[in-house]
């Protein structure tokens, strides 16, 4: 890709997010209060089904010496899951 190509494509992203910028879309209405037995349909949709949730089923430990310890006894490596942020989502 050369120079011009480039300075081509950056130009349009920066158009492209300029843009974004002011176009909003259309402001909308109160939301619907959302029943009961939409409720239920919708969880029932994005929950795991019995059995489908292999992932609660592992001992997870949450000590990372522990886990090393462990990890050494039984010749296994270990998985470290981290993240930083807001307890409730990364940030």
């Amino acid at each position: 890709m050369t120079l011009r190509q480039r300075l081509l494509l950056g130009g349009v992203g920066v158009m492209l997010a300029a843009l974004a910028l002011f176009v909003r879309p259309a402001p909308t209405t109160a939301a619907e209060q959302l029943t009961d037995d939409q409720f239920a349909k919708v969880r029932k949709a994005v929950m795991p089904a019995d059995g489908e949730d292999d992932f609660a089923k592992i001992p997870w430990l949450t000590s990372i010496w522990d886990a090393r310890i462990k990890a050494a006894k039984e010749g296994k490596p270990i998985l470290l899951w981290e993240m930083d942020g807001h307890p409730l989502g990364c940030g």
